[in-house]
């Protein structure tokens, strides 16, 4: 007679809850961890930036070598630092004047509005990050006092963002760039209100680069759009902040003499008269 095969008692069956659970939270552990969030921060700066920025900035490969290009961080006299902030947020300021005293209508008009934002536009696309930045500078001076320094050296990516957003032309703008959608607005906004808030938040950001220099600008770190795990030093904040206003005053006034607005009185936003090399010599003078 054949015998009857043994089943598998039912302890041998059971799911062992304890290895499972412990399994389960290194999943958790290693999905919501720090580094992985980071990580992922990095991803998404790396494919929001410039493709020639991404080729050229880090690696300059000759034949035969694989040798990385020496960076040379920008370092400044703090003084002179913030006293060249100053000039370049009083120059918007005189430009916002001159976007006040121009027709409504066409500070409202774009040609193609698939392709192209009008001036007020811009504007808005300006106050949205200002609304981000000029509370994260103060707060991050608030939480951080320190003894100011009487030298100011640039970081990796504090440079990098500046370099990337700041113009060379005082024409225009030729390094073009993708906005992320959270800082595009419709063309129905009212102009009064955009330009009231854009001068408010330049009088914010004066005031702001006059506390400054009351502390160090390379120990108080602030966050940053893309992501706030990733932060930037206070110089290397406020250089961007006005890189990238003094990049779309530019793109603004284009716009606007397309429009048959005459601009020979707007201000001038940029020097190009020196490099940015001889900036520094003199700087270091």
């Amino acid at each position: 007679m054949k015998e009857r095969e043994e089943l598998p008692s039912r302890s041998s069956a059971t799911i062992d809850h304890s290895q499972l659970s412990f399994s389960c939270s290194r999943v958790l552990l290693l999905t919501c961890s720090p580094f992985l969030l980071f990580s992922r921060s990095l991803v998404l700066l790396w494919f929001f930036l410039p493709k020639p920025w991404r080729r050229q900035r880090f690696c300059s490969i000759a034949p035969g070598s694989f040798a990385k290009k020496p960076t040379v961080m920008a370092k400044y006299k703090t003084e002179d630092l913030l006293q060249q902030l100053r000039t370049d947020v009083e120059r918007i300021r005189a430009a916002a004047q001159f976007f006040k005293d121009a027709d409504k209508h066409k500070m409202a008009y774009t040609p193609n509005a698939a392709q192209q934002w009008s001036v007020v536009q811009i504007l808005e696309h300006l106050n949205a990050y200002g609304r981000f930045y000029l509370p994260a500078i103060e707060k991050a001076m608030t939480e951080r006092p320190t003894s100011k320094s009487a030298w100011f050296s640039s970081g990796f990516w504090g440079d990098y963002f500046t370099k990337s957003m700041k113009p060379v032309n005082v024409y225009e703008v030729k390094n073009k760039m993708k906005a992320m959608k959270t800082y595009t607005f419709p063309n129905s906004l009212n102009v009064e209100t955009v330009l009231n808030e854009f001068a408010q938040q330049q009088d914010e950001l004066l005031r702001l680069i006059d506390l400054s220099q009351h502390v160090n600008m390379e120990e108080v770190r602030v966050p940053i759009t893309i992501s706030k795990l990733i932060k930037l030093k206070l110089g290397d904040a406020l250089r961007f902040l006005v890189a990238h206003e003094q990049r779309h005053m530019l793109q603004a006034r284009n716009m606007l003499k397309s429009t048959g607005v005459a601009t020979d009185r707007f201000p001038v936003i940029v020097e190009v008269n020196r490099t940015q090399g001889q900036q520094q010599a003199a700087s270091l003078a």
